[in-house]
């Protein structure tokens, strides 16, 4: 028993003087510009910085993460509603879902990430619905069914 208080000791005494693993790393951003949002199983995190419109997924281009253009059009539609394209550096973080998911799930945090710098803008972005989480998910698959609703072939004899 005292081997194991030792070894466990030397651990936290270890772990205490390495200091963070990812000091300097990151770049430190205010609460105020960052947001998420979500659309299915997608979450997108958000970092809004004063810029001229550069917009970074997963550390690779907007053009290379999201190929087509639909997509892209979807991330932009907050800023064109709001008159703010051009104005923001857009730095996102997504994961899960599929690519149409995905893009809805960063223009619901871009909307909520424009909010929270300019609250002036919520009456129109409320208006063209991008501040309501789309509720809807995949329906489960009930067992004898095929899908979520599918039933087998009705045989009357």
């Amino acid at each position: 028993m005292a081997i194991i208080g030792k070894t466990i000791r030397a651990r936290g005494a270890a772990a205490a003087d390495s200091g963070p693993a990812d000091s300097g790393s990151r770049k430190p951003t205010s609460p105020a510009n960052e947001a998420t949002g979500r659309r299915k199983s997608a979450v997108a995190r958000v970092s809004l910085v004063a810029g001229d419109g550069k917009v970074t997924v997963n550390q690779r281009t907007q053009e290379d993460y999201f190929p087509r253009p639909t997509a892209r059009m979807i991330i932009a539609q907050p800023f064109e509603v709001t008159g703010t394209a051009g104005t923001y550096d857009l730095s996102v973080r997504v994961r899960g879902g599929g690519v149409s998911a995905q893009a809805s799930a960063v223009r619901h945090a871009v909307s909520r990430a424009l909010i929270a710098m300019q609250p002036d803008l919520r009456p129109a972005l409320k208006k063209a619905g991008y501040l309501t989480r789309d509720a809807r998910e995949v329906e489960r698959k009930k067992y004898g069914h095929h899908k979520a609703r599918k039933r087998p072939q009705f045989s009357k004899r």
